[in-house]
């Protein structure tokens, strides 16, 4: 090692060590509880609302709240909604996009130690009607912006028309309907004074519950304790984000995800900080606002981060005050051009999932990691073409080496607890046993994984994510379920089989769908348009696949499980295979031939996906 990589190390040592005071107060304020320790997130609006009253909390479309304001309306959605009948433990489901109200309402419910079911805004039809249901949900709250989709399905639920809907108004283009009762109206004399189930709400209690993302309608209500709400807040705020009440968290990513509720939001309940928050993400009007209301934080997903590094470049991006941001999905390959195009000093990359019990976070700052975690995990090895994990003669799984790929797991034990989802399940077939020891139990992630070299850290090593495995890909930001596509594609008149699997395409993140299809006997030629039209009115969007190949035969194993190996090589490289490959491209609504031509737009990032 030369004089210059000397000097490079103690300089990449002593950043790190600056790292410590924050990850000592984060190690303390992160020590397991016990489950009857009252706290909450409903409880830290109220602290903040004692200790920074005058303080920002939120911005939202030209208004704008102090802490004292927004606890405030918050008891009032609680005191209301108490005087409804809503008890500790009961579960209320609540459709809307993101807003003031929403964010409020969620801590008022969890004041009363009630559980939020936090609906997707863009669901509708058997999906809305299966997430209402599942949690055994006694209430439903639903904004005006959402009605439309809850109207055409309210009669079909076991909730009380008049008395078990209510109803939030947001342009006033709408009134509300009659089946709900007009919920800002009713709080307008309920008080505003804190409720007194908050002092009794304990970490152990479950506070929300998110929901996978679905691709037939058929999600999976993932258990949220005050808890790990609590921990990802506590871990934004202390070592993540590093937030004061004197800064602004740029909030534009939907807040029925985790990402968004826990890591932003969630800053701000535990640090005081003040949110600008946006209905959805807008990149022309990203960096006026970040320096209009003086925004010096941001959450944000991959996808987002590779929008804005592909628009045009201006020359003063960098000169704003946004100096440090937290989310997940953030690529090697956009990484640095990212941080220094907008001039961002602190990237802290985070992975987990809402169901999962690990996490792990780029605390120290160390470029293209998702970071360290303090739980114990393993990597082990897994073969990606037969979809499965590589066990020794023993039946026990084999550690990769270090930096080699392979599958995370994350260990169960009292400290990281598996609270896995309202079905139990679809719980037990997260948990892989007998991994190591007999009795051991450790919850699959799904998730390729390996170690990667960053330089000194404080004895801890750093990870980086490599890929998802089985039967989920993600695209567009949402996790898309193969064999729940499959199901819905193979109930189309002229298709025998399916196999559903995802494809890179350049400059995206995540993958494209793509499905293989043997068409029934006696059909020849697919109908196109109408496959089309099928799958658009029966997959959320981000579910259609973007690409078709038709098949004479499925290939499967000895056990007809489904081979996917060679499908993900060849993709849709129309030079790879004789098999006729259609592409719905960018902005179009139908199936076309894929061509040498189109394959080069996808192959040089224009085909504008």
């Amino acid at each position: 090692m030369g004089l210059g990589e000397d000097i490079v190390g103690v300089i990449d040592t002593v950043k790190t060590l600056t790292y410590l005071p924050a990850l000592l107060k984060l190690k303390k304020g992160m020590t397991p509880r016990p489950a009857d320790v009252k706290d909450s997130f409903g409880a830290r609006v109220e602290a903040n609302a004692n200790n920074h009253p005058n303080a920002s909390a939120i911005i939202f479309e030209g208004r704008q709240m102090n802490w004292s304001e927004f606890n405030a309306l918050a008891n009032r959605f609680a005191n209301h909604m108490h005087a409804q009948g809503v008890q500790r433990g009961d579960v209320v489901s609540i459709m809307m996009e993101n807003r003031i109200e929403y964010l409020a309402i969620l801590v008022g419910l969890n004041k009363l130690g009630a559980v939020s079911g936090l609906l997707n805004s863009n669901l509708g039809g058997n999906s809305l009607i299966h997430c209402i249901n599942v949690t055994g949900s006694s209430k439903c709250i639903v904004g005006e912006e959402c009605m439309a989709e809850l109207d055409a399905i309210q009669d079909q639920l076991s909730l009380q028309a008049g008395s078990d809907f209510f109803f939030v108004n947001d342009s006033g283009s709408r009134p509300c309907p009659n089946w709900a009762q007009d919920l800002i109206t009713n709080i307008a004399e309920a008080s505003e004074d804190n409720p007194v189930q908050t002092g009794e709400t304990t970490i152990g209690e479950t506070a929300l519950y998110i929901y996978t993302s679905g691709t037939t309608g058929l999600p999976k209500a993932a258990v949220l304790s005050n808890r790990r709400y609590l921990i990802a807040s506590d871990m934004s705020a202390l070592a993540g984000l590093q937030c004061t009440v004197t800064d602004r968290i740029y909030l534009c990513l939907p807040l029925y995800h985790a990402t968004g509720l826990l890591l932003g939001a969630g800053a701000a309940f535990a640090s005081g900080a003040s949110m600008f928050v946006r209905r959805k993400f807008s990149a022309s009007n990203f960096m006026k606002e970040i320096r209009e209301h003086n925004c010096s934080h941001m959450i944000y997903i991959g996808e987002l981060c590779r929008y804005l590094t592909n628009i045009p470049e201006q020359a003063d991006d960098a000169q704003n005050p946004l100096h440090s941001i937290m989310g997940n999905g953030m690529r090697p390959d956009i990484w640095m051009n990212f941080k220094q195009r907008y001039g961002i000093n602190r990237v802290c990359e985070f992975y987990g999932a809402s169901e999962g019990n690990v996490s792990f976070a780029n605390l120290m700052n160390k470029d293209m990691t998702v970071g360290m975690t303090s739980a114990e995990v393993a990597v082990v090895e897994y073969d990606v073409d037969n979809d499965e994990v590589v066990t020794d003669d023993a039946g026990r799984c084999i550690p990769v080496q270090p930096g080699e790929p392979g599958l995370l797991l994350g260990k169960i034990t009292p400290d990281t607890v598996f609270e896995g989802y309202t079905d139990a399940e679809a719980t037990e077939k997260k948990v892989f046993r007998n991994a190591f020891v007999d009795g051991d139990a450790w919850f699959n992630t799904g998730d390729l994984m390996r170690t990667v070299d960053v330089g000194y850290t404080l004895g801890y090593d750093h990870y980086q994510f490599v890929d998802r495995v089985g039967d989920t890909f993600r695209w567009k930001a949402e996790n898309v379920s193969t064999n729940e596509v499959g199901e819905i594609i193979n109930g189309f008149d002229q298709v025998k089989f399916c196999n559903v699997y995802g494809v890179e395409i350049p400059g995206t993140d995540g993958r494209a769908g793509m499905t293989a299809l043997t068409l029934q006997d006696g059909v020849d030629t697919l109908d196109l348009d109408r496959f089309a039209e099928f799958v658009k009115e029966s997959l959320p969007s981000y579910a259609v696949p973007v690409f078709l190949r038709i098949q004479p035969d499925i290939d499967v194993t000895g056990t007809f499980k489904m081979l996917k190996g060679d499908l993900r090589k060849q993709g849709y490289d129309i030079n790879m295979t004789d098999d006729p490959i259609f592409v719905m491209k960018s902005g179009a609504a139908m199936y076309s031939p894929m061509d040498n031509e189109y394959l080069a737009l996808i192959r040089d990032s224009s085909a504008g996906y």
